[in-house]
């Protein structure tokens, strides 16, 4: 299910308890509406209120670092392909080819990655194997195993073209090594129960509202706010634990960057 889908399913949830709720509130007994009665129900509500928000903003910030994370890491990366270049152009014509390769991987990972944008100028965008990640694709994954067997082909004539190939060699490694580190903070999921559970939370808070509150108008649009508000937050809550989809997602500025860098 879809983020928005999600926000939307818990708007209608809250909205539909308490409404329920406040409908039901007629044929209740007279004791469970006397003044004592509506007192302990707003002071339950209001534990329930501060521990659901506790939870929110909990949630919020995790999932808010993470994907800054996931943001700081793509930056090196495209930082690493830069370096990369900039030394195999150093190393001589030779490593054309390989230039070559990493700047078509750049090009094709932006357009394969970033879909709803504008894709670079002759990118490809492989098709996709069942078990890709958002970030990367398999076959891009082989271009850039093809560009280590070309360093590890280097034969250095020389000191300086030898101190060149292993630095090209261990930035090609860090380089691989952030790559697979990008793509195992992509998927970010949530756990289903602890959110479930969070879920279930919010709506008990809505059915005390119901139950608790006067018939009016007034109460009736204030419960329709608080409910979009919770939806809304649910909903960045989950497009936020995806870095590369949603609505909300690490932007491609870094890599579009590199790419023109490597491309001079």
């Amino acid at each position: 299910m879809s983020e928005l889908a999600s926000a939307t399913l818990l708007f209608g949830a809250l909205i539909g308890s308490a409404w329920v709720c406040l409908d039901l509130q007629r044929f209740l007994p007279e004791s469970h509406r006397s003044r004592e009665t509506v007192e302990f129900v707003r002071v339950v509500i209001t534990m329930l209120v501060t521990f659901a928000a506790l939870v929110l903003g909990f949630l919020l910030t995790s999932v808010k670092v993470e994907f800054d994370a996931v943001g700081n890491d793509l930056r090196t990366y495209s930082i690493q392909i830069i370096e990369l270049n900039h030394v195999l152009a150093d190393y001589g014509p030779e490593t054309a080819s390989a230039r070559a390769l990493l700047r078509e991987y750049t090009a094709s990972t932006i357009a394969t990655t970033w879909t709803q944008e504008k894709a670079p100028p002759d990118a490809t965008t492989p098709l996709r194997a069942l078990t890709d990640e958002p970030l990367e694709n398999s076959r891009l994954g082989d271009k850039l195993d093809g560009i280590g067997k070309q360093l590890l082909s280097f034969a250095p004539a020389d000191a300086l073209h030898q101190n060149l190939a292993t630095e090209a060699r261990i930035l090609f490694r860090a380089l691989m090594q952030r790559r697979w580190k990008i793509i195992e903070e992509s998927p970010g999921e949530m756990s289903s129960p602890f959110f479930l559970v969070m879920i279930f939370w919010l709506i008990v808070i809505f059915v005390s509202f119901g139950l608790s509150a006067p018939r009016n108008i007034l109460v009736f649009i204030t419960i329709g706010i608080c409910a979009a508000s919770l939806a809304s937050a649910v909903f960045v809550i989950l497009d936020l634990s995806t870095p590369f989809g949603g609505l909300l997602h690490v932007p491609s500025a870094s890599l579009r960057q590199a790419l023109i860098h490597i491309s001079q």
